[in-house]
């Protein structure tokens, strides 16, 4: 039986004369980081002072023994970071230029001093230049010409810190006969049959060789065998009515324990272990009279996708734990988000990211790794990029999660729009990817799942790639030069990317800007601000709503995560009520690499900002939503449960000062994954030019509201309410808040983070009329008092 060495311990790091002890997995900045140094480059304006740790040559030495009875012993590395040299006993074992695969070596009877020499990504990356030629780019740094996560190069929302070191585990594995190379198990459902399609590759030792051998696979009580006499056997098993699996909201999320054991005469030589899932997964990319369909269906049923764009969750992923992938992983999914795009400037995750989705049933679009760059299509970078392809594909395709591939990100609207054409002359680009290299990989390896050329993609060069009609979309011009109202003037097929910026929670500011007299345009809120003009957008987007305040940094930061808030849901509100035209919406994004203003909804430190509050209204499976438009004002219920859903809906046209002008009940029916729409009557609707009335429309506990102008235009009156606390009993760290309205109270806000800083909150912000009152759910905050919950609440004030 093949026996495992995990080589976690014993490492050293060396760069001239300097050695540190070295934690495998892990990298050259962490390690840096842990001795002393290098600061923290999360913290103020150090990652300035760290650049020269990315533009140097790094050794990870440890010394290789040899212990086994075995044929073969493989040194096998799941993850090089990334144009490696490696030697055994100064002898070479390999090299690698590549980030994203996995690597193998024979190293049978071999022992002494294993050095992995590290070469500067932007050394490795200038040599590639030299040979390809220049290509277009978004950022200054040369992130296409190696095969390295392109987000350490620095984003408009990351730090530039290029890493280097052993990212990902390394092993000795000892074998003899043969061993289980790679398994591609194509799971499809036939008329209620699950049915299991193993394909196996098996690699034999010289005197392995000439033996026939024997695979057997299980899965829930079905048992296939095969015989080879070669390397390759393909076994099937079939299921008689498995349970199915769905994503969140829709079923449940069996999984499957797929066991493979190849044997020879004297017993089992190697074993292969994963879970699967049984569903199928349809792409509807059919044309329409709206345009070109882009729908996700999973096990026949149509989906409307709710979804979060992903990055990798720390600029350094090798201290992402399975643990930290699963708390985010739940946060995601309890906020109503049952889809998550892995986008194509980072990494193919961990094992640990894809079984959370696969048990909390959130859906996995999977880009491959190209983003907003030209990418040469000569040698070397070809077959790294079809070697890479071919690697994740197997790896990551027995999780039922995964439900797409994507080809790129913004890379096919880059050459239309972004002035790429006439300087590369007819260089390549990455196009030959796209629409060639990786369509043939995953249609040869797992035509199981759909794959799209881009995101933004029309589905052909017949239409502009991010024709709103056509396939995906990624809306950015609201952000940068309009108001959030805009994402009303259009009705794309699906909006794969769309956002607005914050800055994060108070107390993420604090422990990042030490000692900091924070403000807006202050030297450390600056730093961790990468957008272009950020800040200036920001502001933009406040004051078309609102007074900026002066020299109130509080008040500053309330108004810019409320409109983060409404913006987002403006733009899900709007889209939701307009489906199935419109099959789902993916803000960018879920998550932050460090603490930075951003479009994120839980900050850098893990802290939920209040447009994570926000998803969980907005992708409740039940939304209620005032939609004005060119028809006038229309109420409607989005019903995205299985259940119809008849409500009575409450419509009140109120004044500033919390009197009702008329009222009336609409009976509303909408079916099971389907929008109700109703027509608002018109003696209800406020004057689009009036500063004293807005509309409420209430029903099952549910919300919206119609304001017809400005805020900074609407006659508030100064906001009155009461606080008091209540011990939630048997719970000493929790208290609910209940805060009494006086008067009409706009978008109150707890931030819970001001009252310590591992306090939460249930809930974000939420308007109260005169008389009503909210409970909100504190946990962590120990001792407070009333005037300590009143100083963290936040709500809309008169001009």
């Amino acid at each position: 039986m093949k026996d495992v060495t995990q080589l976690t311990e014993g490492w050293s790091l060396r760069h001239g004369d300097d050695v540190l002890e070295a934690a495998v997995p892990g990298c050259v900045h962490t390690d840096l980081l842990t001795a002393g140094v290098i600061s923290d480059p999360f913290l103020g304006r150090n990652e300035t002072d760290v650049d020269w740790v990315g533009r140097r040559a790094w050794t990870y030495v440890r010394h290789l023994g040899h212990d086994s009875g075995h044929e073969r012993t493989d040194l096998v590395f799941d993850g090089l970071d990334t144009a490696a040299y490696i030697t055994l006993g100064g002898r070479p074992v390999g090299a690698t230029r590549n980030m994203h695969r996995r690597y193998r070596f024979d190293v049978t009877g071999r022992t002494g001093r294993l050095e992995i020499c590290f070469a500067s990504a932007y050394d490795e990356a200038a040599a590639v230049r030299a040979v390809t030629g220049e290509r277009p780019n978004v950022y200054p740094e040369p992130s296409q010409y190696i095969r390295k996560m392109a987000c350490n190069f620095g984003w408009d929302w990351g730090p530039t810190l290029v890493t280097a070191g052993i990212w990902r585990p390394v092993r000795l594995e000892h074998w003899s006969t043969a061993r289980i190379a790679d398994v591609r198990p194509l799971v499809t459902v036939d008329e209620g049959t699950g049915r299991v399609e193993v394909r196996l590759e098996i690699e034999r030792t010289a005197q392995g060789r000439g033996r026939t051998l024997r695979a057997e696979a299980r899965v829930a009580g079905a048992r296939a065998e095969a015989v080879l006499a070669g390397d390759e056997a393909v076994l099937h098993l079939e299921v008689p009515d498995p349970s199915l699996w769905w994503p969140r909201g829709y079923g449940e999320q069996p999984l499957y324990d797929l066991r493979l054991t190849l044997s020879d005469e004297g017993g089992p030589l190697d074993t292969w272990h994963r879970r699967i899932g049984f569903r199928t997964i349809e792409l509807d990319r059919s044309a329409d009279e709206h345009g070109t369909g882009f729908t996700l269906v999973v096990n026949g049923v149509r989906i409307f996708a709710r979804g979060v764009n992903w990055i990798p969750d720390d600029a350094f992923p090798s201290r992402v734990t399975p643990e930290r992938y699963r708390t985010r992983l739940t946060q995601a999914a309890e906020a109503g988000v049952d889809l998550v795009r892995v986008w194509g400037g980072g990494i193919y995750e961990d094992r640990a990211f894809y079984d959370a989705c696969d048990e909390l049933g959130l859906m996995v679009w999977q880009d491959f790794l190209f983003a907003c760059s030209a990418y040469p299509e000569e040698q070397p970078l070809r077959g790294e990029i079809e070697a890479e392809a071919r690697d994740n594909v197997v790896r990551l395709m027995p999780h039922p999660s995964l439900v797409l591939w994507n080809g790129n990100n913004e890379n096919l609207w880059g050459f239309r729009d972004w002035d790429w054409e006439a300087p590369l002359a007819g260089d390549s680009w990455g196009e030959g990817y796209y629409l060639g290299l990786l369509p043939r990989v995953v249609a040869e390896l797992d035509p199981t799942r759909p794959y799209t050329a881009g995101s933004p993609w029309s589905g052909s060069w017949d239409h502009h790639p991010n024709d709103p009609a056509h396939g995906t979309h990624h809306s950015w011009e609201v952000w940068n030069r309009q108001d959030y109202a805009e994402y009303r003037a259009s009705v794309p097929r699906f909006v794969a990317e769309f956002g607005w910026q914050a800055p994060p929670t108070l107390a993420t500011l604090r422990r990042a800007l030490p000692g900091e007299d924070l403000a807006p345009d202050s030297p450390g809120m600056l730093h961790h601000q990468k957008a272009e003009d950020g800040n200036g957008k920001l502001n933009r987007g406040v004051a078309r709503h609102f007074d900026l305040p002066a020299d109130d940094f509080d008040r500053w930061h309330y108004l810019t995560q409320l409109v983060q808030a409404r913006a987002v849901a403006a733009g899900i509100e709007h889209w939701r009520a307009h489906w199935p035209v419109c099959a789902g919406t993916v803000v960018w994004q879920l998550n932050d690499c460090w603490p930075v203003t951003s479009w994120a909804a839980i900050d850098g430190d893990g802290r939920p900002k209040p447009l994570y509050h926000e998803l969980r209204r907005v992708y409740a499976d039940r939304l209620l939503t005032l939609q004005p438009g060119d028809d006038g004002l229309v109420l409607a219920a989005v019903n995205q449960s299985a259940e119809p859903w008849r409500t009575p809906v409450t419509l009140r046209r109120m004044r500033a000062d919390g009197t009702t002008v008329g009222a009336t009940v609409l009976e509303v029916v909408a079916d099971p994954r389907a929008v109700a729409r109703a027509a608002v009557p018109e003696e209800l609707v406020p004057d689009a030019r009036s500063a004293k009335e807005f509309l409420v429309a209430d029903a099952d506990g549910l919300r919206a509201l119609h304001f017809p102008v400005p805020d900074k235009d609407f006659a508030y009156p100064r906001p009155r309410f009461d606080v008091t606390l209540e011990p939630v009993s048997g719970q000493g760290d929790r208290v609910d808040v209940v805060v009494s309205a006086r008067t009409l109270v706009r978008d109150l806000l707890l931030q819970p983070d001001r009252l310590g800083q591992a306090v939460a909150c249930d809930r974000g912000r939420q308007t109260l009329l005169p008389g009503e009152r909210t409970r909100i759910r504190v946990h962590g905050c120990g001792t407070v008092t009333a005037d300590d919950v009143r100083a963290a609440l936040f709500c809309v004030e008169p001009v």
